[in-house]
């Protein structure tokens, strides 16, 4: 038996508004926030970069920020969940004994009580709250992926919005130990978003740094210390 995916490729950036919050009477799309953590931190020394400080603050504080004036529902997924208890919202557990950007995903994705997601990393200090805005705006009902499309040609999976029916997906993907995200998106229906588009909320594309190394935590402060944030 052959099973035909949906594949769709294209743009609507008539849909962007600068101004609108997800929260927005009328919206036609409810979505959760997801917050990606507990990444080995290997290139950090082991360090838990959800508490990494930048100008003072940890990123989980800088993004539970940007996300709590979006969101209603906001979901932390862990391998480990232990660290993230004290911090008032609600975090779910890895389903699968394989540490991974994916699992996360299906960890967040499970636990949401919407039927859409927004799910970033938790290395991501400079995450523009009028682009996770944008990305969610762009949405609709039928899509299953909106994700960013940058200059380079990479697909940003972990700036992005999923729909929970990609969830079997991503399970039979996991089953299989391919943990590379974009390996379903052909199975799905999906809007990518170019940056052209994305720098209408996001004129540098800060959203899209992560702090991997100590290089990258010291250009992240140097950036706070100037004042070059969203």
């Amino acid at each position: 038996m052959h099973h035909v995916f949906r594949a769709i490729f294209y743009v609507k950036s008539d849909r962007y508004c600068p101004h609108a919050g997800a929260r927005a009477p009328g919206q036609a799309v409810n979505t959760a926030g997801v917050i990606l953590c507990g990444g080995l931190g290997t290139r950090m020394g082991g360090q838990n970069k959800a508490f990494l400080r930048i100008a003072g603050r940890p990123i989980i504080e800088r993004l539970l920020e940007v996300y709590s004036g979006i969101f209603d529902e906001i979901v932390l997924a862990a391998s480990d969940p232990k660290p993230y208890q004290g911090l008032g919202v609600k975090v779910a557990g890895d389903r699968y004994d394989l540490r991974s950007s994916l699992t996360g995903i299906h960890a967040g994705l499970s636990a949401v009580l919407a039927p859409h997601a927004f799910v970033a990393a938790c290395d991501s200090p400079f995450l523009n709250p009028d682009l996770v805005r944008a990305l969610v705006q762009m949405n609709a009902p039928d899509l299953d992926v909106v994700a960013p499309l940058l200059d380079n040609g990479h697909l940003h999976a972990l700036c992005a919005v999923y729909s929970k029916r990609c969830l079997p997906h991503i399970e039979a993907q996991i089953k299989q130990r391919d943990f590379k995200i974009v390996r379903f998106f052909h199975k799905v229906k999906v809007l990518t978003v170019p940056a052209a588009v994305l720098r209408r909320a996001d004129p540098n594309l800060l959203s899209f740094e992560n702090v991997n190394t100590p290089e990258d935590l010291a250009r992240a402060e140097a950036r706070a210390a100037l004042g070059q944030e969203p």
